[in-house]
């Protein structure tokens, strides 16, 4: 299937992730798990349950699974395009995501996190939301993946309480971080850091910033009313500027450091909606006055060609 693990996608938690063939033909990417991972069977065995009850469009779908003679292997569809992390990175000679092809992954992240958390029985908190977790298709799909850390929870329940804290620091929760409290919006803020990436391609800590963390680095610079700065240079202006402050503000209320004070990922999803509409409208008029403009030049063109009648 994986032509003796030649060919290496990626490194994980708790193994390494390769690519493969199923039946000869249909590519799959097996995620074959480290034999020193300690915690590593636990977390397969959560990661199996889980993805054969939830199916979502916008949730990579499990193929298989292989568990026999100590050697364990998950069979996922494959992604194409790796994830979101290596697009905004700007290396690898990959072309620059634009801001509405940005919005529109970030929409399929949200809805696959919307549909843990209120379309399955029982709800699921993904706790491990990033940048690398959420995978690309062929045709630029965003997929939510690595559901190893994904906890369970009772509709109605205010919070499930975690015995361990997991996550990766940047991306966590503070305040499930201090109280061990887990609820799905530990996921909101998670989403609200990558959103912040997806605007600025800032790295989520970098110790040579005037605020190491990207949500007090962002604040520190809006402090400042320079929003030019707060966005990835590489977009070179190229967005509708109302469409960038919706965004902001929604990044930043996902990533307010009280939960109650977060959106649900249903508003989430809303707000995306009016950024993209908002984006493409502009697009839209940008390309009327285009068309506007070359029809006046073909017209003084054809004026010019043409000598005036004596």
């Amino acid at each position: 299937m994986t032509n003796n693990f030649q060919t290496a996608l990626g490194e994980g938690r708790f193994g390494i992730v390769y690519h493969g063939y199923l039946n000869g033909s249909e590519e799959v990417a097996v995620k074959v798990l480290s034999q020193s991972s300690s915690q590593g069977y636990k977390h397969f065995k959560a990661e199996v349950e889980l993805l054969l009850r939830v199916h979502h469009i916008n949730l990579v779908s499990l193929v298989g699974y292989c568990d026999e003679r100590g050697h364990l292997a998950l069979i996922y569809e494959y992604m194409s395009n790796v994830d979101l992390k290596h697009h905004l990175s700007g290396k690898h000679d990959i072309s620059v995501l634009k801001w509405s092809t940005r919005l529109r992954i970030a929409l399929d992240a949200a809805l696959g996190l919307e549909y843990l958390h209120i379309g399955c029985r029982p709800s699921m908190v993904h706790r491990d939301v990033k940048s690398t977790n959420i995978l690309l298709d062929q045709q630029l799909t965003a997929k939510i993946a690595d559901f190893g850390l994904s906890r369970s929870f009772q509709l109605g329940d205010e919070s499930h309480i975690s015995t361990v804290v997991a996550g990766t620091p940047g991306y966590l929760d503070p305040e499930y971080y201090r109280t061990g409290r887990l609820a799905e919006m530990s996921d909101v803020y998670s989403f609200g850091i990558v959103l912040l990436e997806i605007l600025t391609n800032q790295r989520v800590i970098d110790q040579n910033r005037e605020k190491p963390h990207i949500t007090e680095w962002v604040a520190f610079v809006l402090n400042r009313g320079d929003i030019t700065r707060i966005m990835d240079p590489s977009l070179r202006g190229d967005y509708d500027s109302t469409s960038v402050w919706k965004a902001l503000e929604l990044a930043m209320s996902c990533a307010n450091p009280s939960s109650q004070r977060r959106p649900n990922m249903s508003q989430v999803i809303s707000g995306l909606k009016e950024c993209l509409t908002s984006e493409n409208l502009m697009r839209s008029k940008k390309q009327d006055v285009d068309s506007d403009s070359s029809l006046e030049m073909t017209i003084n063109f054809d004026t010019n060609v043409f000598p005036s009648a004596r």
